[in-house]
């Protein structure tokens, strides 16, 4: 068996509306894949654009450590303040880095 290879799980909970834009920054920092998930859930935020537009989204990404440090910059820098979107990281281990990873 291969040994697992250490890397980054990237989770962005968003509204809707910002789908397009997530995916699109998220391939333009190097992520060779997502898994995209409807969502529902309870904020602090309140009424969101989303309750309008549809269930909320959450884009799951498997990344090296550097790739996921520009995705939660860019993320943190262009949405967060003005739209309910919400980011965690994850350390993740994977048997085929090269499915996960340009750099592999």
């Amino acid at each position: 068996m291969m040994n697992n290879i250490p890397l980054k799980k990237v989770t962005l909970i968003a509204e809707r509306l910002l789908k397009e834009k997530l995916l699109d920054l998220i391939q333009q920092e190097g992520a060779t894949g997502h898994t995209l998930t409807a969502c529902e859930g309870e904020g602090s935020r309140g009424v969101h654009a989303s309750d309008w537009e549809g269930r909320n989204i959450q884009i799951d990404t498997i990344v090296s450590a550097e790739t996921a440090d520009r995705i939660l910059n860019r993320v943190g820098d262009q949405y967060m303040e003005n739209y309910a979107v919400i980011a965690y990281l994850s350390e993740v281990s994977v048997l085929r880095r090269g499915k996960f990873s340009h750099e592999a």
